[in-house]
């Protein structure tokens, strides 16, 4: 009798141990999308990350933070590039001093970032909502950190330029809106499809399909990332809905006030700069960072071997160990000052 109990307990148990793993492996077969989402939830907790909002009138900026300020360091705000979100910094703020205060922002129109109109998508628009949310989380009240890629760095290039006195320092990750001595080959494709347009050819940011998400991913990294197939199906899955701001995003962005913007404002820019690349960038070259360090001769230079655009995915220990060097160097330099 004991024996017949104990074999229909373990089976009871071991029955409840098989739904969660059917229903895991279920929702990764049907909804992919779900699962990547799911798993970034997971990675934030993990991190001790949580998900906050702001709202400037009726604006409303997503963010996830860590930390509070006023510690030993300034705080690190930190902008994702084009078609991104908050999440892409996850692999960065893993290898963060667990007391730093940081927060990743959702760019405006960007997941739970609210979207309105291409008047916030240029470059001085994106700037001046950035402006707007730092007031609103109360960042302009000491010098903090600003840390930006592509878009991204674009925007905190030229924000910098305007509020460099609000600003303990910048670095700037591969950013966008210079003119580079040398085309890469995303910006050699761009100027194929100035010159022949064909509404049927597909943007190489802005994917439609697995293929074309797969050749996203080969540009935009130097290491093959081997994604599993339902992986890359889930973050096309997230993507797809949101094409079409994307696309009125980039036709913005490679627009006459946006495209240059950084190239425009560099030279403004007096709060301490970082510059860290890729060597094998193929998307905005490397040689991007030369005229950075042409106009701001100052200006520290990180290049790192076998590294592509998309820094804070290939290589997130190297760019947070950077970032922190960079930070606890001019904490330094600022102690012999005062």
């Amino acid at each position: 009798m004991e024996s017949t109990v104990a074999k229909t307990t373990m089976m009871m148990a071991g029955s409840v141990l098989v739904v969660p793993v059917i229903a895991f492996i279920t929702s990764f077969l049907l909804w992919p999308g779900a699962l990547v989402k799911a798993y970034n939830w997971f990675m934030r907790r993990r991190l001790g990350l949580v998900v906050r909002y702001s709202y400037s009138g009726s604006y409303r900026f997503c963010y996830s933070s860590r930390g509070t300020p006023g510690g030993a360091t300034p705080s690190l705000l930190l902008l994702h590039g084009f078609s991104a979100t908050k999440d892409m910094w996850l692999p960065v703020v893993k290898y963060l001093p667990r007391d730093q205060h940081v927060i990743c922002l959702d760019m405006p129109g960007h997941e739970g970032t609210s979207r309105t109109g291409v008047e916030d998508y240029s470059i001085q628009g994106q700037v001046g909502r950035i402006h707007q949310f730092v007031r609103s989380v109360g960042l302009d009240k000491s010098p903090f950190h600003l840390v930006g890629t592509s878009m991204g760095g674009n925007v905190a290039g030229v924000y910098a330029a305007h509020h460099s006195d609000q600003l303990s320092r910048v670095t700037l990750v591969c950013p966008a809106g210079l003119v580079y001595p040398t085309d890469s080959k995303f910006v050699t494709r761009m100027r194929e499809l100035e010159k022949n347009p064909d509404e049927n050819e597909p943007i190489p940011l802005i994917p439609k399909t697995p293929e074309e998400l797969d050749a996203m991913l080969r540009l935009c990294c130097h290491v093959d990332l081997n994604l599993p197939r339902q992986v890359v199906r889930g973050l096309l899955d997230n993507r797809l809905p949101h094409n079409g701001f994307y696309k009125e995003v980039f036709m913005e962005l490679v627009g006459e006030k946006s495209r240059h913007s950084l190239q425009e404002h560099m030279h403004l820019i007096t709060a301490p700069l970082q510059v860290i690349w890729g060597k094998q960038d193929q998307v905005l070259d490397v040689s991007g960072a030369t005229v950075l360090q042409t106009a701001l001769p100052r200006c520290r230079l990180d290049l790192l071997d076998d590294c592509g655009h998309s820094v804070a995915l290939e290589r997130p220990r190297k760019a947070a160990a950077l970032i922190v060097d960079f930070l606890s160097k001019q904490e330094v330099s600022d102690k012999k000052l005062s």
